[in-house]
């Protein structure tokens, strides 16, 4: 129920996929859903030494990944996930997690939308549509590079796939790598030898991780980021409408019937999918989501300084949002 959730709270509630990977989306007048095509159940890669050794040197640069026949299926498991994420770009979740958010209405607008409460005024170019694709654009490329120079400039730490490299290297006895003997000790291990005979990590992508460093994952940043500007722009107490879950198989959507979901809560489940289907393909560490998150949510908190000092509204009184530690922050225009 929890072990691959992110910490916040409303990544704790209800569902394990966010309302807005799931829910049907209209991107204006075109009609969308959220079926993808997905990846082969029991399928993982460079699980051999002899594959996994020729893609580090750069001759096996993967085959594809192969995908499960038969009908488009909505997300059900960490292997879609993985799957979703392989193929997303940059904002692409939050762009349609916004569509979802303005076909709500203006009700789903935050408190602090002076135009909400105007009689002869609606909002557009300061706290309508336009204003809230513009927020989710401008957060995406700073997080991205926030995020590469964590990775270049100062961390540059290994991926999970050739952390597995060097565990294996220790089992042959080829070498000795300064590894925690808990590792050797775990049951993922155990388990991992017993199906493959290797002490390598397998991988849900054909070419295996990226070729730059893992921490922290920029799957994690960006949403951490997109999100928060999200979470300025509209209320997070709405509670979504007619929230679903997928079928085991994946191939339609049953109504959820537990306790209300919310905005807030939906998005901060949303920015912990994405960087979760990362770590479901085996190329990043949990630390890598989770520190990404919070890393994203201050450049989206730098971004919303600047924003609010350009609103000339005299009842403007700020933004404000949920962290994902819990607490409240304020974006006052001055």
């Amino acid at each position: 129920e929890s072990v691959f959730r992110g910490p916040a709270t409303g990544a704790l509630a209800g569902p394990y996929v966010s309302q807005f990977l799931l829910q049907p989306v209209r991107l204006g007048t075109v009609a969308c859903d959220g079926r993808q095509t997905t990846a082969m159940p029991g399928v993982d890669y460079l699980t051999q030494w002899a594959d996994w050794f020729s893609l580090q040197i750069g001759e096996n640069k993967g085959l594809g990944t192969q995908l499960e026949p038969g009908a488009l299926r909505y997300i059900r498991n960490g292997r879609d996930l993985a799957h979703y994420v392989h193929y997303d770009s940059s904002y692409s979740p939050f762009y349609q997690a916004l569509w979802t958010l303005i076909g709500y209405g203006d009700r789903a607008y935050t408190e602090n939308n002076p135009f909400m409460w105007a009689r002869g005024q609606e909002p557009y170019i300061h706290f309508g549509p336009p204003d809230a694709f513009d927020f989710v654009s401008r957060a995406a490329k700073p997080a991205f590079q926030a995020a590469w120079w964590q990775k270049w400039m100062v961390h540059r730490r290994a991926r999970p796939e050739e952390f597995g490299g060097r565990v294996h290297q220790n089992l042959e006895q080829v070498t000795v790598y300064p590894i925690h003997p808990d590792v050797f000790a775990s049951r993922a291990l155990r388990r991992s030898r017993e199906k493959w005979g290797t002490g390598l990590l397998a991988q849900a992508y054909a070419e295996g991780c990226p070729p730059h460093s893992s921490y922290p994952s920029g799957h994690a940043t960006v949403p951490g980021a997109c999100v928060t500007m999200l979470k300025a722009f509209f209320r997070e107490s709405f509670p979504i409408p007619n929230p679903v879950v997928p079928s085991p198989d994946g191939l339609r959507l049953e109504p959820y019937g537990g306790p209300p979901l919310t905005i807030g809560g939906e998005l901060d489940k949303l920015a912990y999918n994405i960087g979760a289907g990362r770590n479901f393909a085996g190329i990043h560490w949990r630390s890598d989501m989770e520190e990404g998150v919070k890393l994203g949510e201050a450049v989206a908190t730098e971004l919303l300084c600047d924003v609010a000092s350009g609103y000339d509204l005299d009842d403007f009184g700020g933004f404000r949002f949920t962290r994902v530690d819990g607490s409240e922050a304020v974006v006052s225009p001055g």
